[in-house]
C-alpha cells in the first residue's frame, strides 16, 4: 500500500468526522487560520494520560477557566492545583504539571519548546507527550502512538507480534505514514479512527476509511488484533481508614499526604499503611482520642495500577478534639467537595458518614 495515499484517505474522513474537542482546533477552523494553543495541547495531553476523553472534559475546562495559560498555572498555589485535580486520578501527573508549568513560564519566557527532544527535558513529558505537543501543536512531523494508535495499526498492518513487544514495529510503521503536511492532523486521525470505528470489539469496518487497506479484516483478525501478553495478576492489600467527625458541626478530620509517593500531596483522612497482611481488629487507629470507634458495614474497595485495595472504615464522634499538627485540619461539610481528596478518600468519607 502506498503511505502517501492511505495517510490521504484518513486525513480526507478526518475532515469529515472529526471529534470536536475542547482542546482541538477543528479541521475547519485550521483552514480559517485557527492555530492550536500549545499550552491546551499539552494540558490535555497530560490529562489523557491513561484516562479517557469523557472523563477529561470537565476537568480540562475548569483548569483552563481557573488558569488559561501557562504563567498563571506557574503562579497558581499547588494545593489549589491538587483540589482542581482531585478525582482524575494518577496524581505525579498534576505534580509534575505544576513543576513543567513553573519551568516553562520562568525559564523558557511562557513558550513551550516545538521539538520533542527539548519537550522531553520537561517534567512529566515522556516520548508520546513529546510527539503530540510537537506534532499537534507545532504541526511538526512525529509519530504520536497511544493505545487507540497501537490497536489500529495493529490491525491495519495485521502486526501479531504480542503487545508490548510489538511497539517498535507499531511505531515504526506510524513513522512510515505519518505526511510531511498535517501530522498533528493526522495523529488525532488515526486516536479518533481508533475511539470511534476501529474499537476494542466489534469493529464497524465498513465504515472504515482504511477498510480496503487493513489487511488484518482481510484475513478475518481485525477483532482479535492486538494480541497481548497476558498481565500478572495485581495484589490485594488491606488496611483501616478512621473518619473523626467533629460533633458540634459535622466537621471531617483530614490530612496531607507526603508530597512524594502514591497520592503524593492529597488529602486524606488517618489511617494504617496499606499491606497483604493486615489484619482489622484490634483497631489500629493512629489517633490518640476519647471516643468509641464504630466499624462501618463492609470494605470500600478501589484498584490503582499496581494492586486492589480494601478498607475497613471506622467512624468516631468527638466532642473532646486531638491536638492537631500542621498538616492536618477540621473540614466542615460545605468545605470537603473543595478538597483535594482523590476518589478512594471520597468512597472512604462516604462510607464514614453514611448512616
Amino acid at each position: 500500500m502506498s503511505s502517501i495515499a492511505t495517510s490521504q484517505k484518513l486525513l480526507e474522513w478526518y475532515d469529515r468526522h472529526a471529534r470536536d474537542l475542547p482542546w482541538r482546533v477543528l479541521p475547519a477552523d485550521r483552514e480559517a487560520g485557527v492555530v492550536p494553543d500549545p499550552y491546551q495541547v499539552w494540558l490535555s495531553e497530560i490529562m489523557l494520560q491513561q484516562t479517557t476523553v469523557a472523563a477529561v472534559k470537565d476537568y480540562f475546562l475548569k483548569f483552563i477557566r481557573l488558569w488559561p495559560d501557562v504563567d498563571s498555572l506557574a503562579a497558581a498555589d499547588t494545593d489549589d492545583v491538587m483540589k482542581a485535580w482531585a478525582g482524575l486520578g494518577y496524581y505525579s501527573r498534576a505534580r509534575n504539571l505544576k513543576k513543567c508549568a513553573e519551568h516553562v513560564s520562568r525559564s523558557l519566557g511562557g513558550r513551550f519548546p516545538e521539538t520533542e527532544i527539548e519537550l522531553k527535558e520537561l517534567p512529566g513529558i515522556g516520548p508520546y507527550t513529546s510527539a503530540a505537543i510537537s506534532a499537534i501543536g507545532f504541526d511538526r512531523k512525529a509519530a504520536v502512538v497511544d493505545g487507540n494508535v497501537e490497536r489500529v495499526l495493529s490491525r491495519l498492518f495485521e502486526i501479531k507480534e504480542p503487545l508490548p513487544a510489538s511497539k517498535l514495529a507499531i511505531r515504526q510503521a506510524m513513522e512510515e505514514l505519518t505526511p510531511d503536511k498535517r501530522p498533528g492532523d493526522f495523529a488525532q486521525a488515526v486516536m479518533d479512527l481508533g475511539a470511534t470505528i476501529c474499537t476494542p470489539k466489534r469493529p464497524a469496518c465498513a465504515l472504515c476509511p482504511w477498510m480496503e487497506d487493513c489487511t488484518a479484516r482481510k484475513s478475518g483478525l481485525a477483532e482479535t488484533l492486538p494480541y497481548k501478553t497476558p498481565k500478572k495478576a495485581k495484589p490485594t492489600r488491606r488496611g483501616a481508614a478512621f473518619v473523626a467527625v467533629r460533633k458540634s458541626d459535622g466537621a471531617v478530620l483530614l490530612r496531607r499526604r507526603p508530597p512524594k509517593g502514591l497520592l503524593g500531596g492529597m488529602s486524606e483522612v488517618p489511617g494504617t499503611d496499606w499491606s497483604e497482611g493486615f489484619v482489622a481488629e484490634p483497631i489500629q487507629s493512629p489517633l490518640q482520642v476519647t471516643g468509641d470507634w464504630v466499624v462501618r458495614p463492609g470494605v470500600v474497595k478501589h484498584t490503582f495500577t499496581h494492586f486492589h485495595l480494601e478498607l475497613t472504615v471506622y467512624r468516631v464522634e468527638l466532642t473532646e478534639l486531638p491536638e492537631l499538627d500542621a498538616d492536618s485540619w477540621w473540614s466542615g461539610p460545605d468545605e470537603l467537595d473543595g478538597e483535594a481528596l482523590p476518589t478512594v478518600m471520597k468512597k472512604v468519607i462516604t462510607a464514614g458518614l453514611s448512616k
